[in-house]
């Protein structure tokens, strides 16, 4: 009887752990949409700051916590590369590509995530997850380019460049493990991002002379589910589900961004996106069997 339920516990827990882990990209999906439709228009500097600093401040003043030694380079070090970097890229890259563009070359972050893994943790995974991950791209690729699509060589640049920076964190995040819990961490991360971030969004836009409710309203959707709980969810899955796994899960964010567009932008599919949406479903079901099995 134990040897039988021993193993079903273990599925279950990892199912759990995925599900709350994808809830992380799931969230950064509707980004686009509360941006066109809740936030002032031109300011990518404000809205990276606002998702990351108001998030972090309260986080830190609720867990009261610091870290200890190490963890303060190390706090700083993955603040920067999942926050204070990587933020003001994403949104440069969405001002200068569109948004077909950027979820293809961010989609590749898996295939980044297995290199890394393989050079500094020094784990290989398995080749069925590596084809996962190629088939992945592919979908997504078709869900999200058009034939108009331009190429901006500094858009592709920034978008590639931030990518690599959040699949550096992932990895590093797995070599050093954490302190503390992933709320605690989520809290030190923001608020080190959002220091970074507040100098350079005073010096090249300023503070906007007022705020509309409905401003408030997406800093608010943004600051808590999309960044707060969303990231102390995905460092909860980094910390427990091997790191191509929780890079694999980042299908779910065009996805979800596509249903987004359809629901509340009347947007519709083609018949390739709808194949695409199949395809880079089908990839992530198949990639995490693949890494739960492996």
């Amino acid at each position: 009887m134990t040897a039988i339920a021993a193993p079903r516990s273990l599925r279950d827990r990892y199912a759990a752990d995925l599900g709350l882990a994808a809830l992380a990209p799931a969230s950064w999906g509707t980004t686009y949409v509360v941006t066109t439709t809740l936030l002032p228009d031109g300011r990518p500097l404000l809205a990276a700051t606002m998702r990351a600093l108001p998030a972090g401040l309260v986080l830190l003043a609720a867990n009261r916590r610091l870290p200890k030694g190490s963890w303060w380079w190390k706090s700083a070090v993955l603040g920067v590369l999942n926050f204070g970097a990587f933020f003001p890229l994403i949104f440069f890259a969405a001002y200068r590509l569109p948004g077909g563009v950027a979820a293809t070359i961010g989609s590749v972050q898996p295939l980044v995530v297995a290199v890394l893994s393989l050079l500094v943790l020094h784990a290989r995974p398995a080749r069925a997850v590596l084809y996962s991950a190629i088939a992945g791209t592919g979908g997504v690729a078709l869900l999200t380019l058009t034939g108009d699509a331009r190429l901006d060589p500094l858009g592709i640049g920034a978008m590639l460049t931030a990518t690599s920076l959040m699949a550096t964190a992932i990895v590093l995040a797995k070599k050093w493990g954490r302190p503390e819990s992933p709320i605690v961490m989520t809290g030190w991360q923001l608020t080190v991002g959002g220091l970074v971030l507040a100098p350079f969004t005073l010096a090249f836009e300023g503070v906007p002379a007022s705020l509309t409710g409905q401003n408030v309203l997406g800093f608010l959707y943004l600051g808590i589910v999309g960044t707060a709980v969303a990231y102390a969810l995905w460092f909860r899955g980094i910390d427990r589900l091997p790191p191509t796994s929780v890079s694999l899960l980042g299908l779910t964010n065009p996805m979800v961004a596509t249903l987004a567009g359809l629901l509340i932008l009347g947007q519709t599919l083609t018949a390739w996106q709808i194949v695409g949406f199949t395809v880079a479903l089908g990839a992530l079901v198949a990639g995490q069997a693949l890494n739960r099995r492996s």
